[in-house]
């Protein structure tokens, strides 16, 4: 299977240590299966921090969500209360229960899959944490929103299972 993985740099070798925290699955090397998705992505951190929008394509083996020795986290594809709660607690700078399954702020899971938590839903992220909507205005608001799929990798071991195919401008 093709990722993809849109940036403003040919990233020869990916380092975690570059990644940045509280975001939808915790600090981790994001990546998506829709190279559509991947160009926007390039093309907004081009315009924020510079350079060319560039498609970096890695390749993973099909089975690899099948590996026993990798802690694997797969949400549906389509936003659940459950995969809310989870970003919601990713992005947050004062969620302090670290061991909690609802969190990967300590990277608990090598690998997350699920929904992007884009714009519009982070608005009602921001709406429910401000406390102008309630939790079940939040998951009604996201029941009709087009997602689209990312995959986090979050430790050394997932990280190993990307091989670099290629890059395109």
């Amino acid at each position: 299977m093709l990722l993809y993985h849109g940036s403003n740099t040919d990233i020869k070798s990916i380092s975690l240590a570059m990644c940045r925290p509280y975001k939808d699955f915790g600090k981790g090397f994001y990546l998506t299966e829709l190279k559509e998705q991947a160009a926007k992505m390039a093309a907004r951190v081009s315009k924020i921090y510079g350079g060319i929008p560039i498609i970096n394509v890695y390749e993973i083996t099909d089975g690899f969500s099948e590996n026993t020795t990798l802690n694997i986290l797969r949400f549906a594809d389509v936003p659940s209360k459950e995969w809310a709660r989870f970003v919601m607690n990713n992005r947050s700078r004062s969620f302090t229960d670290h061991a909690s399954a609802e969190c990967n702020h300590d990277n608990k899971y090598d690998i997350v899959i699920g929904p992007v938590a884009d714009d519009d839903m982070a608005m009602l992220f921001r709406q429910y944490q401000n406390e102008l909507i309630t939790f079940e205005n939040l998951i009604n608001g996201m029941t009709f929103r087009k997602t689209t799929n990312q995959y986090s990798f979050h430790t050394e071991r997932a990280i190993s299972l990307l091989r670099k195919v290629g890059a395109e401008k």
